[in-house]
Formats: structure tokens, sequence, C-alpha cells
């Protein structure tokens, strides 16, 4: 195995993956909203709460309510921390 297949297989591992929608897309970045179940520490009621992501979107392909999965990413910007798989 030579050093790049390495340095690939090493840097694909325990990278943290989300799946969501895309809410809004921009030039090269996409919004996406990532939806969670959560229980209630004292109730025990289970609810869905969300997040929205910056996620980076290099070949322009996604559109608004595709379903994506993004992948950590070294920071990009101010907010942009992911990156579409």
């Amino acid at each position: 195995m030579d050093t790049d297949a390495k340095r690939t297989a090493k840097t694909n591992v325990g990278k943290r993956r989300l799946t969501g929608v895309v809410v809004s897309h921009t030039a090269k970045t996409a919004i996406v909203r990532v939806a969670r179940s959560v229980v209630h520490p004292l109730y025990k009621k289970a609810y869905r709460t969300h997040k929205k992501y910056h996620a980076h979107d290099a070949k322009d392909a996604v559109k608004v309510g595709d379903t994506v999965t993004i992948e950590a990413a070294r920071p990009m910007g101010a907010h942009k921390r992911w990156r579409i798989v």
C-alpha cells in the first residue's frame, strides 16, 4: 500500500456523518436541517428537535428538498464545518 492510499484511508476513518434535508442553497453552500429524537430526562416523553448545518457543496449538485449526507470537515469559513458526501 503506497502512502497516498494510507493517507486516504486514515482521513476517512472516524469522521462524523449526519443525514438531513437541504433547506437553502447558495453558491457552493447548502444549509442542511438534521432532525433527531430526544427523550426528556424527567418526563420520559420523546420529542423531535432539529439543527441546521452549513455544508460545502463544491459541485452545486444539490437542490432544496434533497436528502443528503454530510461529513465533518476542516473549517471553510465562519460557519462552514461540514461537506456534502
